[in-house]
């Protein structure tokens, strides 16, 4: 992670968040804990709990809190209790800044927690679900403090979302069923840009790619992408494998396991278990058994067999290994560049929903550039004059 490897060298020399308390509830991986061991050389008491019991990597877990001092709650499998013990525990430390992988940690201390808001001065949130509740919340004129949408950086959404996402939930797919992809009908709910990493990826892997949306912009480019568009209830019929990537809920339910072809998948690459109607499927069921790691098959009344992958959790975190590090290299590094933003600008900034600055976007694109050998051109003075005028070329 060479992006983020530079912003450490500096913040160990500037120490920009000196004083600061950091909460952090994201995935417990190697990745984020050389985002935490970043804040930690910046200055920061940092402690970390766990966005998704599911990616949770013990090891990473226990070796930051015993070699490193940075507190982490969590453990792989934990349960919603556990995982909730986990997000108090961190609230407990009195935050200055929190870091978020989904708004567990906002939406704690809006309603629970609101003593602990004084003191908080800022916080980034890393996911396309998560800036949707907090924009919620900033609509009523509820949110208490800002928020930096990391998530919404182009850095992130480009190559995190469509990128990362769109191969690790193929490698949790194949992982977890040993499927062969070409020439499987396979349907993708949203096509944000993960719904679009996701398309391209099975299409690379020779599969019929139809895409269901909402959107009309969306689903037209979906249309000049190459891809089949169709409503849910019809792309149902179809559909050999069926992901989904909306952050919305009860995207699959049970009129659509009703239609599914047998021996489906049905797979989750949005942030929460809450797209497939999980509840529905096993209501409909008359029988269910586990046929391999992460994969459970659902018996109808009519014989068809519908398989549940992961529960209905993230596929990629559970079943494969989320983002390759190069890719959150450059989110981390949004993350870590955006906490040193708004520790700067304390007190400053207004209660709501903020973009990363265009400035944090451009330098970790080009340090990412000077990471992988890239050179690109730059604007001669002469092209900077022209492109300062309004008068010349007319």
């Amino acid at each position: 992670m060479p992006v983020l490897r530079h912003v450490r060298e500096r913040f160990a020399r500037e120490r920009p968040l000196d004083g600061h308390r950091i909460a952090a509830c994201l995935h417990v991986t190697a990745e984020t804990a050389n985002l935490l061991l970043t804040l930690k050389a910046a200055g920061a008491r940092a402690v970390l709990c766990a966005s998704n019991p599911l990616s949770t990597q013990d090891d990473v877990a226990a070796s930051l809190t015993a070699d490193f001092g940075v507190p982490t709650f969590g453990a792989k499998g934990d349960d919603a209790a556990r995982r909730a013990a986990g997000l108090e525990k961190v609230l407990e430390t009195g935050p200055t800044l929190t870091l978020d992988d989904g708004a567990d940690l906002v939406s704690i201390l809006h309603e629970r927690r609101k003593d602990l808001l004084p003191q908080v001065v800022g916080g980034t949130e890393e996911t396309t679900t998560g800036v949707i509740k907090l924009r919620s919340l900033a609509a009523r004129g509820s949110l208490r403090y800002p928020i930096v949408a990391v998530n919404d950086a182009v850095t992130k959404q480009l190559f995190d979302n469509r990128h990362g996402t769109g191969q690790s939930t193929m490698d949790g797919i194949v992982r977890a069923t040993n499927v062969l992809m070409a020439g499987m009908s396979t349907v993708i709910a949203g096509y944000g840009w993960v719904g679009k990493g996701i398309a391209l990826r099975a299409r690379g892997l020779g599969a019929n790619v139809i895409v269901c949306e909402i959107d009309p912009v969306a689903a037209l480019e979906a249309c000049m992408d190459g891809f089949r568009v169709l409503p849910m209830i019809d792309a149902s019929r179809e559909a050999q494998i069926l992901v989904t990537a909306t952050g919305s809920k009860n995207v699959v339910t049970g009129e659509h396991f009703q239609r599914l072809p047998d021996n489906a998948l049905i797979a989750n690459a949005g942030h929460y278990n809450v797209e497939i109607d999980v509840a529905a499927l096993e209501r409909a069921a008359v029988g269910r058994r586990p046929v391999r790691d992460l994969v459970e098959e659902f018996q109808l009344p009519d014989g068809r067999r519908i398989n549940l992958l992961a529960g209905g959790r993230l596929v990629n975190l559970a079943a494969g290994e989320g983002h390759p590090a190069t890719i959150m290299d450059m989110s981390f590094a949004n993350q870590a560049l955006s906490v040193e933003h708004l520790a700067a600008r304390a007190g400053t900034l207004d209660p709501t929903v903020l973009a990363v600055p265009k400035e944090i976007d451009r330098k970790v694109a080009a340090l990412k550039l000077e990471s992988l050998g890239v050179r690109i051109d730059t604007l001669t003075a002469e092209q900077q004059r022209y492109l300062a005028s309004w008068s010349e070329g007319t």
